[in-house]
């Protein structure tokens, strides 16, 4: 890195931090966390153990919000003050300088990607499931491929996954998985993935190694907790109840356990084996069954809103958003960002950062 570089990226870096200052209102910032620790601090806290970690979980994420911002100022400054003594001193800092911006450059991105996460759900946990498309074995291979995908990336923002159902496939793969994804902003950062995710490789599975097509839909839904209502009409509602399968072990169920609730009048379907219990199955498929009615509700207002500004918005199959090509190139594109990158192994193994980067900043 060159000087003039490093001096134009430093130019960068304080428009970047100066429209943070300006969009993060920081004395309202610090009174929020102050009045947060003040109820933190009440012997009555842990009386309701969910609401005490929402509580503390919100708090968190507002203190990293303040000490990063704070934290950046500090690396620029000390930035500045490198190249003021590589221009006075006439040592060669720039080693050090280089990998100073390196860092700091990652950190606003990140925080950047942040900031962009302000729409009704977005902070709450994801409700991720795959669904293979037609193709037997190839889709749902893909879909195994997919479920490892989302896996890695959850990990790598540590984030905690939980799988509430598991159907396997016929002879490799899944037929359908639901997993609950925990993280502050985990919705956010997935519902940039909803839609249809488009695979072209060698197939594993044929003899002639010819080329294969997969699909796989890929739906997202906001978990939500007690304080929001959606009122579900009991009549409406089909359930059935059957013995769980997964990936093998001894969680398995000998008895009917799990549950699957199909709601008539949307078709809408929500399962769950992931307890033991018949009860507490059906209370997890009644959470994700409203969670999939808001995300209904909120799909239907954003293509209104397309509509009266002449857009149009497919949801469901036909919205294909993302090709991953195995063969006969290396390529991954987004075709609603026009997105792309050729190290398919990388994106394979959770690194979906930049192109969730690019869904927020088109939809700003």
């Amino acid at each position: 890195m060159e000087i003039a570089e490093a001096r134009n990226k430093v130019e960068i870096f304080q428009t970047s931090i100066s429209s943070f200052r300006d969009a993060l209102d920081l004395e309202h910032l610090e009174e929020s966390i102050a009045t947060n620790e003040n109820e933190m601090s009440h012997p009555e806290f842990w009386n309701d153990n969910e609401k005490a970690q929402k509580l503390i979980d919100e708090n968190n994420a507002l203190k990293s919000a303040y000490d990063t911002f704070h934290s950046m100022e500090v690396d620029l400054e000390e930035i500045e003050l490198m190249m003021e003594m590589q221009a006075d001193e006439g040592e060669d800092f720039m080693p050090e300088i280089e990998e100073m911006v390196q860092k700091l450059e990652e950190v606003i991105s990140s925080y950047e990607l942040n900031l962009l996460l302000n729409e009704p759900y977005d902070k709450n946990n994801a409700i991720l499931e795959i669904h293979p498309g037609a193709g037997g074995t190839e889709s749902q291979d893909w879909g195994s491929m997919l479920l490892r995908m989302y896996t890695r990336w959850a990990d790598k923002h540590g984030f905690q996954t939980e799988t509430l159902d598991y159907q396997a496939g016929d002879e490799a793969g899944v037929k359908s998985v639901t997993l609950l994804i925990k993280g502050h902003n985990a919705y956010g950062y997935l519902r940039s993935e909803k839609g249809v995710h488009r695979l072209v490789r060698i197939s594993p599975f044929d003899s002639a190694n010819r080329r294969h097509t997969s699909f796989c839909s890929i739906e997202i839904m906001p978990e939500l907790d007690d304080t929001v209502e959606v009122e579900i009409n009991p009549d409406d509602l089909k359930v059935d109840v059957y013995r769980a399968s997964g990936a093998g072990g001894q969680h398995i169920n000998k008895t009917s356990s799990a549950v699957r609730i199909t709601h008539i009048p949307t078709g809408l379907i929500a399962a769950s084996q992931a307890q033991r219990s018949q009860f507490k199955n059906r209370d997890q498929a009644m959470k994700t069954l409203k969670a999939k009615l808001v995300q209904l509700e909120m799909d239907k207002k954003k293509q209104e809103a397309a509509a009266l500004k002449g857009e149009q918005m497919e949801i469901g199959w036909g919205s294909q958003i993302r090709s991953y090509v195995f063969h006969p190139y290396s390529m991954v594109k987004d075709h609603r960002t026009n997105y792309e990158v050729g190290n398919t192994s990388s994106v394979m193994d959770g690194d979906l950062d930049k192109f969730i980067d690019a869904y927020l900043k088109m939809n700003l």
